[in-house]
């Protein structure tokens, strides 16, 4: 029997999957998406950054996506696609719980930190409502063509001197195809790492993890239930908001129609205490033990049934072979604490796509995906690396601030320096291969794991640390982020970016004129959108 025949068969139609088929299809070639079961469907992932925006940006522009440009900012988003469920993400919120205790504000701040990532509601980040943006993308990809097949039970594919050779049965009819290259978007522990045989292997740093999360209703505003005389760089709920409890974490992410995403992750010990495999249950144990956070869920209903994942950091020993590859996602998985999947996942798709742009039909196309596959562990890694250290001074803020501000100050610097046009200053994600920024955050990190305990004994030490966190964030500091006037709330301030203009190599006109192609309305007056200019109070759109 002679099989269809394409040029790309990717497995996994979520929006990296989705994403990937689009641009291959942008270039011309014959796309197969493959998908085991159907859309609307739910999936975790949900918080977008700007950096993650920025490169959303940069795969519309140079695939020639322009329905896909609209996502990058709120304004747009809701402008253009009003009936795609999304959340407004001004920054990161963070406050430290003790167990037993309620939740009590101090006045130097110092047990809650707030970093925004937007100046305002019309350009910020959001959350995705991944169950309506996965089936859009997947919907586009249609649309120019992608061939996409739905509940779809693959056998293993199998590589002939030619290409793949893809069987399967869809309502217990076999069907299949041929394709020239295959890639893997079906997530951790995913299709190939399964079909395939390959080997996880551990985390070096991170403890093992576990997740227990679901969609709610009926959940007031934490600002509401803790409101600050102050004011705020942005309404602390319009945010990725973070309760920091013993040996884990709660997220709450808000999307305009009311829906609230909310979940646990925690150490093994912890997640075994609270038997997380039990679901709602589970959940209600671990709300009981934290006061203020049992108040914010107390008449929150779940509308969907609880999620478990027994182990949630991944990595996949194997990422590529003779023309395969799987995209980050797929290889591997750190931790949702700082919103890294998103980034690391964008980065993947166009570096893959770039590899099937300029190589796919060449000698060295599997050669390029193997440097795919290395530059996809490093960056993986780095990540694991930073939030390893995190999880290590949950019991201690100031040491857990402090390491934050290393990837928002990683993060802002490279989200500048990309969009100045100088991406080989920022040295890859997390600055993990910059011949100086790399090693110093890395060592930052690798002292943070290694502090003694009890905390007395390790006084001179933690202060070492804390020194050399300062000197390690100064020279890529654009966001005025560790000055402890502040006191833990970083605003977007432009003056802080002008005054970093040197760091970026970069002249005020440059910033200038950065800031225009952005929407906002530099200092210097050119031409912007006077809608998005700055204001360093919280707003709603």
């Amino acid at each position: 029997m002679t099989l269809p025949h394409h040029d790309i068969a990717i497995i996994g139609s979520g929006f990296a999957g989705s994403l990937l088929a689009l641009a291959c299809r942008q270039l011309g070639l014959r796309v197969l998406l493959l998908e085991r079961g159907q859309h609307p469907r739910f999936a975790i992932g949900e918080s977008s950054t700007p950096l993650a925006n920025l490169l959303l940006e940069e795969l519309a522009s140079q695939y020639d996506l322009p329905q896909i440009a609209a996502f990058s900012k709120w304004g747009t988003w809701r402008r253009t696609y009003p009936f795609i469920r999304c959340g407004l993400k001004r920054g990161f919120s963070f406050f430290q719980h003790s167990r037993g205790k309620p939740f009590a504000p101090m006045p130097s701040r110092r047990n809650e930190l707030r970093v925004a990532a937007s100046p305002s509601d019309q350009i910020a980040d959001t959350h995705w409502f991944r169950e309506d943006f996965d089936a859009f993308l997947c919907d586009q990809a249609r649309a120019v063509g992608v061939s996409y097949v739905d509940r779809i039970e693959l056998e293993t594919p199998v590589r002939t001197a030619a290409h793949w050779r893809l069987v399967g049965q869809r309502d217990h009819v076999k069907c299949g195809w041929t394709a020239g290259a295959l890639f893997d978007a079906t997530g951790p522990r995913g299709f190939l790492f399964r079909a395939f045989g390959l080997k996880e292997i551990r985390m070096p740093r991170l403890p093992a993890t576990a997740a227990l999360f679901s969609h709610f209703k009926n959940v007031p505003l934490w600002g509401d239930l803790h409101p600050s005389a102050e004011r705020a760089p942005f309404p602390v709920d319009d945010a990725a908001l973070h309760h920091l409890i013993d040996g884990g974490w709660i997220w709450v992410l808000r999307f305009l129609d009311g829906t609230v995403s909310a979940g646990v992750a925690a150490c093994g010990a912890e997640a075994q205490r609270f038997n997380f495999n039990s679901g709602a249950s589970a959940w209600r144990r671990v709300l009981s033990e934290y006061p203020s956070i049992q108040r914010q869920f107390e008449h929150a209903e779940p509308i969907r049934p609880f999620g478990h994942m027994a182990s949630l950091s991944f990595q996949c020993e194997t990422l590529s072979g003779d023309h395969w590859a799987m995209l980050p996602s797929a290889g591997g998985f750190v931790d949702p604490l700082l919103s890294t999947g998103f980034p690391l996942a964008l980065l993947g798709i166009l570096r893959v796509a770039g590899i099937v742009r300029d190589q796919f039909g060449r000698r060295n196309f599997s050669e390029s995906l193997e440097q795919h596959a290395r530059i996809t562990r490093c960056e993986l890694l780095a990540a694991e690396n930073l939030i390893a250290s995190l999880y290590t001074a949950f019991d201690d803020f100031e040491l857990f601030t402090n390491l934050s501000l290393l990837y928002f100050a990683a993060a802002s610097f490279s989200e500048t320096v990309r969009r100045l046009g100088r991406p080989e200053l920022a040295g890859g994600f997390l600055l993990h291969d910059h011949p100086v920024h790399g090693p110093r955050i890395a060592e930052c990190c690798a002292l943070a794991r290694d502090l003694a305990k009890p905390r007395e004994a390790r006084d001179p030490a933690r202060k070492h640390l804390l020194h050399l966190i300062q000197d390690t964030i100064r020279p890529i500091n654009v966001a005025g982020l560790a000055d402890s006037t502040r006191r833990n709330w970083y605003p977007v301030n432009l003056e802080d970016l002008y005054a970093a203009a040197p760091k970026v190599r970069a002249t005020h006109q440059e910033i200038d004129a950065m800031l225009a192609r952005c929407g906002l309305t530099p200092r210097h007056g050119e031409p912007g959108s006077p809608a998005d200019s700055v204001n360093l109070e919280a707003d709603r759109s």
